[in-house]
């Protein structure tokens, strides 16, 4: 049957043969598609809302979201950038300025009122408005620094985007900052480099501009911006770089200015070769941008591009160099003891940057005058490390401080020797002759100039223990600087030492201790000013401005003005501040101060202490002065005088100012040194000015309150008998017979004459002189007679 079926189908297709393993395996399968499905099934008819299958994105599908995406995150950080610029906005408020970019140089002036001794300043500024400086500047500015600067509203977006690319792209770098941005970064910032820092500066730059016009932005950018060569804003650099003001700056100037604000440090053209080659590569973008933004002709940028302009030398600063130290704090101390017209008194503030005009009384004349005197004089071989001389000259009738040396240069020492002074010596003689004569005594009164003198226990000599007898008069006392004898007169007058300190104090000389309500003086206090019993011979310390105001108040017959510095003072708009009113008071009658001058003149005589004054050529008085320190040394040496027309102290002191000068120096007389000195600064200061005479002495005569004292007349001379005339001869000759001479008698007349001796070989005289009296000794007078005036040494 089998053969039958194939037979009639055809021939039958052979099956491979299954083994039972493969039968297993593939039942396997069938049974797990089956089940696979069957659960896929199952799980589809319970899923409620089962999504088909993923199917995988092309990429243009995949560019579309990231784009959508993309936007999504640009509009979230979007969002978050204007909530935190809001933010910003509404919190961050515009702070106080930094204090130095307000200030403005405050300038020093001699009494001219314009030439400059120096100034005071934080930054080297003057504020000048902006329609005062060149128009060729702003425009240069603007075209170098933020050409959209009339447009913008204080950013410049395209800026920033601009610098982005260029400092990407590894160009020099470029700042996106608009000139007001720079404003607000230099007044009311830091110069770091922070993000906040940059969201700060945009968000006050936006609320400038609103608050500021353009107008008022550019001014306080120029004059706030930093030039270099020390000078802050274009005033100063106008100056620092060509020498002229901002209103006389032309193209090249202004390009130039507008070139270096980019780097100050490297652009200036001082700083070598590189220097002025940057600054030509600066020099030419910025003729270039004025000419691009229309506001010069291409023509004129070319022609101004050829070279560049000239330049002032650069000036070391020297400000506080030399005396001009010394004077600049004088005169700062000064105005800040000043109150100003309002009743305000002047702040340092004010003084260091408040753009002030201070013309003080010095004059250039005679500050140089001062300063050569001490150059020319000044013993070989002893520096001013260790010797320090000082000098001061004050007008009479005004206390006007008119010229100053105060030593060290100021850069090696602060120390002003004409202001901290020194001990005075027997230049205190003076206020002590004008007490006793006020208090009844006259230049004829006598008084025991033998040493030494024994008062109470303490015994005082003169110089060299020198005898002058034991009834000098107050005039030769004077003329010979005798000690003794002065003691002898303090102790004469009722509560003497008291006395001479109130004179020495209404004549010029500041009290011991500075009197709160009513301070004068330079310095306001006199140390050492004590009542004692050798006032006179001056262990008081006292400077130089004082003395010289004192002894000015005698050449101005008797009347005395407070010495003083500052003349005038003005605020940066020429608004007067501060003015000197010259107040005087009579401190002694002329007819004293005439005796005292009078006095004083004998001083500079051939005979005198202070001989070498003669060298000034013109009539002149004066005093020489030594004192001694506790330990017995010579601690300073003086000669302090005056003419009609100007008073002037010099002081010689050693180390700390009160060390040995005796064997030390070549000679530690006043009459020496400090004389020379004075009549070298004496000549220059006077040179050009008509010889003036003082007033006749008034001789006065009072009520003295001691008696013994009264003035010496010398004994009178032998009469001398006449000679008997000869017989005549037979013839007479017509001739009258010879008068016989007179019988000399003593000369009565109150007004001595001092006919000059041969020359001490110090100040001090050599000789002691027993029965001299008010004309001197006849010994001594015929002597001199024979003798040349002493040539100075």
């Amino acid at each position: 049957m089998s053969g039958n079926r194939s037979a009639g189908r055809g021939p039958a297709r052979k099956r491979p043969a299954r083994t039972v393993v493969g039968a297993k395996k593939a039942a396997a399968r069938t049974a797990g598609v089956e089940e696979t499905r069957a659960q896929r099934r199952a799980k589809a008819a319970k899923g409620r809302g089962a999504k088909r299958p993923k199917q995988p994105l092309t990429w243009k599908q995949r560019v579309r979201k990231g784009l959508a995406w993309g936007g999504i995150g640009a509009l979230v950080m979007a969002l978050i950038a204007v909530a935190t610029f809001v933010y910003f906005y509404k919190t961050i408020d515009i702070p106080e300025p930094n204090s130095d970019f307000l200030t403005e140089t405050t300038y020093v002036y001699y009494a001219d009122g314009s030439t400059p001794i120096g100034s005071f300043s934080v930054q080297k500024r003057d504020f000048v408005p902006l329609d005062e400086m060149a128009d060729e500047l702003k425009d240069a500015v603007v075209a170098a620094e933020n050409r959209s600067f009339w447009t913008d509203r204080g950013i410049d977006p395209k800026g920033i985007i601009r610098a982005a690319f260029n400092n990407a792209s590894g160009n020099s770098r470029q700042g996106a900052s608009t000139i007001t941005q720079q404003y607000v970064k230099i007044l009311y910032l830091s110069q770091d480099r922070s993000y906040r820092r940059k969201i700060k500066e945009a968000i006050l730059s936006l609320k400038i501009q609103r608050e500021l016009s353009k107008q008022e932005v550019l001014e306080g950018y120029l004059n706030l911006i930093y030039f270099g060569r020390g000078a802050y804003g274009t005033q100063a650099a106008a100056q620092a770089y060509f020498g002229v003001d901002a209103s006389d700056l032309n193209l090249r100037q202004s390009a130039v200015l507008a070139a270096v604000l980019n780097d100050p440090n490297d652009l200036d053209p001082a700083n070598g070769r590189d220097a002025r080659l940057a600054l030509r590569d600066r020099y030419d973008y910025v003729l270039s941008s004025m000419a691009s933004v229309g506001a010069i002709t291409s023509e004129k940028a070319e022609k101004a591009s050829k070279k560049l302009p000239g330049f002032v030398d650069e000036k070391v600063s020297n400000t506080y160099g030399g005396q001009n130290g010394h004077a600049l704090t004088l005169v700062k101390n000064q105005v800040l003891g000043l109150t100003k017209i309002d009743g305000t008194p002047f702040t340092p503030d004010e003084v260091n940057g408040g753009g002030l005009r201070i013309t003080t009384t010095l004059t250039e004349k005679n500050m140089s005058a001062a300063e050569e005197a001490v150059r020319d004089e000044r013993p070989e071989g002893f520096s001013d490390r260790k010797l320090h001389i000082a000098v001061a000259s004050v007008e009479p009738g005004t206390g006007a401080l008119r010229g100053f040396y105060g030593g060290q240069d100021f850069l090696r020492s602060q120390i002003n020797w004409a202001v901290s002074g020194g001990q005075a010596g027997s230049t205190f003689k003076p206020f002590a002759l004008a007490a006793a004569l006020k208090d009844g005594y006259s230049l004829r009164s006598t008084f025991d100039g033998n040493s030494p003198l024994d008062i109470g226990g303490t015994e005082f000599e003169n110089q060299g223990n020198e005898d002058y007898g034991s009834a000098v008069s107050l005039l030769t006392a004077t003329q010979k600087s005798v000690n003794t004898a002065y003691i002898d007169l303090t102790n004469s007058m009722g509560n003497g030492p008291q006395k001479i300190i109130d004179m020495s104090e209404r004549l010029g000389i500041p009290p011991a201790e500075a009197a709160r309500n009513d301070e004068w003086g330079i310095p306001d206090q006199t140390p050492g000013l004590e009542p004692i019993t050798g006032v006179a011979l001056g262990s008081q310390t006292v400077s130089p401005i004082n003395m010289a105001n004192a002894y000015a108040t005698i050449a101005n017959g008797g009347m005395a003005a407070h010495p003083y510095v500052i003349e005038r003072v003005e605020d940066a708009d020429g608004d007067v501040l501060y003015d000197h009113k010259v107040e005087t008071d009579r401190a002694i009658g002329e007819d004293i101060a005439s005796d005292v001058s009078y006095a004083l003149q004998q001083v500079v005589t051939p005979s005198g202490s202070g001989f070498e004054a003669l060298q000034l050529g013109r009539p002149a008085a004066g005093k020489t002065g030594t004192a001694t320190n506790g330990a017995g040394g010579v601690s300073s040496a003086w000669f302090v005088g005056y003419t009609p027309q100007l008073a002037t102290a010099v002081m010689y002191v050693r180390g700390q100012g009160n060390e040995q000068l005796k064997d030390w120096l070549p000679s530690y007389f006043g009459g020496a040194y400090p004389a020379r000195t004075w009549t070298a600064a004496m000549g220059y200061a006077m040179e050009g000015l008509p010889e003036e005479d003082f007033p006749e002495p008034a001789f006065v005569e009072g009520d003295p309150p001691e008696a013994g004292h009264e003035p010496y007349t010398p004994p009178p001379r032998p009469t001398r008998t006449p000679k008997p005339t000869k017989t005549p001869d037979p013839e007479p000759t017509q001739t009258a017979p010879p008068s016989p001479e007179p019988t000399p008698e003593p000369t009565p007349d109150p007004e001595p004459t001092f006919t000059p001796p041969t020359p001490p070989s110090s100040p001090e005289p050599t000789s002691s002189p027993t029965s001299c009296g008010l004309l001197g000794c006849p010994s001594q007078a015929q002597a001199a007679r024979s003798q040349q005036r002493p040539q100075r040494r």
